[in-house]
């Protein structure tokens, strides 16, 4: 773990994870919607999704969407377009985001905004159009535009380049502790993301107000 000092004083960019951190999921929504589509059960599209190794590569951008949208439909056996299957893949997110609007707003009003996620380009264009909360981040550091995964050390190097001051500056809450531990050895002040009120007040005790 970095033993870095803080100056909480000089804390200039809060980054957020996406899932879990800003919009709740749930994999067993996304399951059960798609065994709506196939001969298997939730369980069994789980245990099927589970054994095919596309996953990573998608979350990197090396598969296009439609390609992955094929891959899956036919382990599956699944008979559908690649609108609907885009909405099924995106269905475990929750309606009601867990971050306020109000909340991101008022930081963004003194701080610069980044999100930082391991996520793919259909869930991540799903989001952004469905959840205005989006429109706050200044900026958005992603496994698959970026090619890399936290917590590998290449994703947080390119999140301190986009944020524009030094990793001691820099604020950031994952719900993994592997994440926050990448970050922690990157210079960055890194905590683990349990509930909104912890949040709330870990960035307080940083001087973070909104």
């Amino acid at each position: 773990m970095c033993c870095a000092t803080i100056d909480w004083k000089l804390i200039k960019t809060l980054v957020f994870d996406l899932g879990n951190v800003i919009i709740p999921f749930e994999w067993q929504r996304g399951y059960r919607g798609l065994a709506d589509h196939s001969p298997y059960s939730p369980e069994e599209v789980r245990l099927r999704l589970k054994e095919m190794t596309v996953f990573d590569a998608f979350e990197r951008g090396q598969i296009e969407p439609r390609e992955l949208a094929r891959r899956v439909s036919a382990n599956l056996e699944m008979n559908i377009g690649f609108e609907k299957f885009r909405k099924l893949w995106s269905s475990i997110f929750l309606p009601e985001t867990l971050a306020p609007d109000a909340m991101l707003s008022g930081l963004r009003a003194t701080r610069r905004l980044l999100l930082l996620s391991n996520t793919d380009a259909i869930h991540y264009g799903w989001v952004t159009e469905k959840y205005p909360i989006m429109r706050h981040f200044d900026d958005r550091v992603l496994s698959f535009e970026v090619g890399f995964r936290k917590p590998e050390p290449e994703i947080y190097r390119e999140t301190i380049a986009r944020a524009g001051c030094p990793a001691a500056e820099i604020f950031f809450a994952d719900d993994r502790p592997e994440n926050v531990q990448g970050a922690l050895e990157a210079g960055i002040d890194a905590v683990l993301f349990e509930s909104l009120a912890q949040l709330e007040l870990d960035l307080k005790s940083r001087g973070v107000a909104w």
